[in-house]
C-alpha cells in the first residue's frame, strides 16, 4: 500500500483546496465584510502542517512559520497604529489572519509581494466598490478578496512580480 501512495502526488490538490479556501473567504468577505476564524485558523494551521510534515511542502517549516507570525504581526501593527493616530481600527484582524494564513503556506519571502499586489488591487477595486456603492473615500471596504486574489497570484505564479519588475528595470 505504501509502494502506491508514494506515487500520488498531492501538491496539485492541495493547491487546489487553498485555491477553493480563498476564493470562498473572498466572497465571504465581500458579502459579510468578516473572515470567519473557523476558516483561517485552520488554513494557518494547515499550511504549518503541509509545510512541516509534507514531502512536497511548498517552503520549508521555518519559511512557513515565519511567515504566518510576520504576517500577522505586519497587519496588526499597522492596524495598531492607525489606531493610534486615528482613534479607529484601519483593517481587520481577519485581514490579518489571513495574511497569516497565506504566509504560512507560502513563506515569509512572499509576503511583500502578496501585499503589493493586494495594495495596488485594493487601491483600484476599492474605488471602484465605493463608487459602485455610491460611498464616500471614508466608507470601508473588504481588503480580503484582494488578499485572497494576490495570494492565488503568488501560488500559481511564484514571484512574478519580482521577475516582472527585474526584467523591465535592468
Amino acid at each position: 500500500m505504501g509502494n502506491i501512495l508514494s506515487h500520488v502526488v498531492f501538491a496539485p490538490w492541495i493547491k487546489a483546496l487553498l485555491i477553493l479556501a480563498l476564493v470562498y473567504l473572498a466572497y465571504i468577505d465581500l458579502r459579510t465584510f468578516r473572515l470567519p476564524d473557523a476558516i483561517t485558523l485552520p488554513l494557518i494551521l494547515s499550511g504549518l502542517l503541509f509545510n512541516g510534515f509534507s514531502q512536497e511542502g511548498l517552503v520549508s517549516f521555518q519559511d512557513s512559520a515565519i511567515g504566518g507570525i510576520s504576517g500577522y504581526a505586519f497587519l496588526w501593527l499597522l492596524n495598531s497604529l492607525y489606531r493610534i493616530t486615528k482613534k479607529q481600527d484601519g483593517i481587520g484582524m481577519g485581514d490579518a489572519k489571513l495574511l497569516a494564513a497565506l504566509g504560512s503556506w507560502l513563506g515569509w519571502f512572499t509576503l511583500p509581494g502578496i501585499l503589493l499586489i493586494a495594495s495596488i488591487s485594493g487601491l483600484i477595486g476599492g474605488f471602484i466598490w465605493l463608487q459602485w456603492n455610491k460611498q464616500n473615500h471614508r466608507s470601508a471596504f473588504p481588503f480580503g478578496p484582494f488578499l485572497a486574489i494576490a495570494g492565488i497570484i503568488e501560488l500559481l505564479w511564484p514571484q512574478i512580480l519580482q521577475t516582472f519588475l527585474l526584467s523591465h528595470l535592468a
